[in-house]
């Protein structure tokens, strides 16, 4: 028997709801990654406490924008790593308990400045 499930969008959130809510999934929710994440990471010479250290002390300065194939809003969450590269991270809410790490990439003329 095949079961179907709704999925429902986490709605779109200020970048301070965002923060919270994050902060939320690494406390008493949690976070998921998937395999472009994971290559990327290897890319960018990080390991997870790397970017560990950035979805805790990160910000978000850009607004949301919508994943146009799964409806689901997409945030970029900033901030240096231990060693100093400026790192962002892209992320989107599966529920509010559950945060998705899409990609991470590195900037380094925005660390710079």
């Amino acid at each position: 028997m095949l079961v179907y499930y709704q999925h429902m969008v986490v709605a779109c959130r200020t970048a301070r709801q965002a923060l919270d809510l994050l902060h939320h999934c690494l406390e008493d929710g949690g976070i998921k990654h998937g395999g472009h994440f994971r290559e990327e990471l290897a890319k960018e010479k990080l390991s997870y406490e790397d970017v560990w250290g950035v979805l805790v002390r990160g910000r978000i300065f850009d607004p949301p924008e919508q994943d146009i194939r799964t409806g689901e809003w997409k945030y970029r969450i900033e901030g240096r790593e231990a060693g100093g590269k400026w790192v962002v991270i892209v992320l989107s809410f599966k529920t509010v308990d559950l945060a998705f790490l899409i990609t991470v990439f590195s900037i380094e003329a925005r660390g710079k400045g």
